[in-house]
């Protein structure tokens, strides 16, 4: 069983790699001029990330009345934003991927510093007594490296290089597909003994809740074309395990509990994320978007 974490850690760190660097490779400058200028369009998404998607969590959890570690696990969640599923579920979803790259590493990035004061007032209102302490700085580090470095490399590339980006994006976007599906594979595998645990309580069906009320949130609380507004809500649907882990580390120490209640919610989210974008892309004319607030070039 540590061997096949070892390997998903490993899957999963190439895949958010691989997503990053191929929305990299399909990235303008000028489109992410187009993401960052766009002050509404960043100010709702911040507010649906980091304060509405959260106190729906907490919302969800004490409707359900769920166990004390379910409860937990879907409040690490919910003030976790900035999943790297986000920028895959814009690439499923043929949306805007190089809006929804740039938002998810801004989000996560924010996130990583907003995460254990969420985390702390949520527990504390819900009277969990339980506060959370992180190391910022690692997570911010960590967010650099597995996100942010590989979109700037492909950002680059397409900047200075244009034929190349264009050689390599194909690839690119096969091992992200590829190790996305082995990473979807291995967190089923290693973490069913948790899920059967859950199966008949209402844990799974908070974590599905939660992310498709956040695709409604997200896709609300956006400006800009449909596409746009859609690829947000995929932002906010998804949210970042990895603070999650490390509080559970730090703070709950690796509790079985609350590590399968984490996985079940994750899980369930994506359950109700990838129909939704899956279902998008069919509705959607072209194989490729082409947006006048974020043009990608037919890349996608």
């Amino acid at each position: 069983m540590e061997t096949l974490h070892l390997v998903l850690n490993a899957v999963t760190v190439i895949f958010i790699a691989a997503t990053m660097f191929a929305a990299g490779l399909g990235a303008t400058v000028s489109a992410l001029r187009g993401v960052f200028a766009n002050v509404p369009l960043l100010l709702l998404a911040l507010t649906a990330n980091m304060v509405v998607v959260p106190l729906l969590g907490w919302g969800i959890g004490a409707l359900f009345s769920l166990p004390s570690a379910s409860f937990i696990a879907l409040i690490l969640v919910a003030a976790s934003p900035g999943g790297p599923f986000g920028a895959k579920l814009a690439m499923v979803q043929t949306g805007d991927v190089v809006g929804g790259a740039a938002m998810q590493v801004l989000l996560a990035s924010v996130g990583s510093i907003t995460f254990a004061p969420t985390v702390n007032g949520l527990l504390t209102a819900a009277d969990v007594g339980t506060s959370v302490s992180l190391d910022v700085g690692a997570l911010v580090r960590t967010v650099a490296l597995l996100q942010l470095v590989p979109f700037a490399i492909g950002l680059l590339i397409r900047r200075y290089a244009e034929p190349t980006a264009g050689s390599w994006h194909r690839p690119a976007a096969a091992v992200s597909n590829v190790t996305f599906l082995i990473v979807l594979a291995g967190m089923l595998l290693g973490n069913w003994r948790g899920l059967v645990a859950l199966l008949g309580s209402l844990s799974l069906l908070a974590g599905f809740l939660l992310s498709a009320i956040a695709f409604a949130v997200g896709t609300l609380l956006a400006t800009g074309s449909p596409v746009r507004r859609t690829t947000m809500g995929g932002v906010a649907s998804v949210r970042n395990a990895g603070p999650a882990l490390a509080a559970i580390g730090i703070a709950f120490d690796n509790q079985p509990a609350i590590l399968g209640a984490l996985a079940a919610i994750l899980l369930s989210g994506l359950a109700a994320a990838l129909p939704i974008a899956t279902l998008l892309s069919r509705r959607r004319s072209t194989p490729t978007t082409v947006e006048t607030d974020a043009r990608t070039d037919g890349w996608q």
